[in-house]
């Protein structure tokens, strides 16, 4: 059986992937794709976003990884073939990428720095107190790989730990709830609010006027997962009126974010260029090549997406 894996990387620097791929794992014929290529007898492909009548034209295609941990991406694109795996990607440097993003940001609300600098903008020696670690309460939306390692993370350091989620999960000393019914009282006590969830209908525009108004005044909103879950102008409304005190965003509805969008000039909104959690391509590639092993060998896939939740 052909081990070819075609790279569509829309965007993605292609050439540590080559690299990587000639290094950790010499036995996958991994190719860049090339407009207008036969892409007939192909059977793997790793993908970010999907170019158009690529799938229709692989015909022998029998499983799609996907470049990063959030499919949705690939999942709206109607010809992507629904009798076909899609894998996300499930490996240690994009995990430790985000669970240290997110302690960095959580570090930055609960020590408020903004406060810091703007003394430093005008050269004043100000007081600046914050509460111990287990007097502030950090909740996370989403407790898949990347939630549960960050709300660990966040345990080790001593905070107050809530997350919440579709279904029941049960995680050392982090306090947990799950559905509808229960995202309030999971709101109610949350100061800083993390939000990693994978980007479905149910969870499209979450980030609204209604679920800060049900967060403690002033609290801290981190979004590192899709853009697609913030409705920016209750943001922008929720900052201006301070139940909001300040926002981190890593995503947004348009990447990159256009120069002129209000968000580059709002106070304490502090922006990054969707870097929280990054594929490395030499683990991915060890990743991708022990799941194919594992595939032709007749045993299952790992982290194969439920279509039906989205992820």
């Amino acid at each position: 059986m052909s081990r070819t894996l075609l790279f569509v990387g829309a965007g993605e620097r292609v050439e540590p992937w080559v690299r990587a791929f000639a290094e950790i794992a010499p036995e996958i014929d991994f190719r860049p794709h090339v407009p207008g290529a036969d892409l007939a007898g192909i059977p793997y492909c790793l993908a970010w976003k999907a170019t158009r009548g690529i799938w229709t034209a692989m015909t022998d295609l029998r499983v799609i990884f996907c470049l990063g941990a959030g499919v949705d991406r690939l999942l709206v694109d109607p010809t992507l073939p629904r009798e076909v795996p899609l894998v996300r990607m499930v490996e240690p440097e994009l995990t430790r990428g985000m669970v240290e993003y997110v302690l960095w940001q959580c570090l930055f609300h609960h020590r408020k720095v903004w406060e810091l600098e703007a003394a430093q903008s005008c050269a004043t020696w100000r007081p600046h107190t914050y509460p111990a670690p287990w007097d502030r309460t950090i909740g996370i939306m989403g407790l898949g790989e990347l939630g549960t390692a960050a709300a660990a993370k966040l345990v080790e350091f001593g905070f107050k730990v809530r997350g919440w989620s579709r279904s029941p999960k049960s995680i050392e000393k982090v306090e947990s709830f799950h559905g509808a019914d229960q995202l309030p009282a999971f709101l109610a006590a949350t100061e800083i609010l993390v939000c990693l969830l994978p980007l479905t209908p149910e969870t499209r525009g979450i980030l609204s006027a209604s679920l800060f108004a049900q967060l403690p005044r002033g609290a801290g909103v981190i979004n590192a997962a899709r853009g697609g879950h913030l409705v920016e102008a209750d943001l922008s409304a929720a900052m201006a009126s301070g139940q909001v005190a300040a926002a981190t965003l890593d995503v947004f509805e348009t990447e990159p974010l256009p120069a002129d969008h209000p968000f580059w000039s709002t106070e304490r909104l502090y922006i990054t260029p969707h870097n929280a959690g990054i594929t490395d391509p030499r683990s991915a590639a060890w990743r991708i090549s022990r799941q194919i092993a594992k595939f032709e060998a007749g045993e299952g896939l790992d982290d194969v997406v439920d279509r039906s939740r989205g992820y």
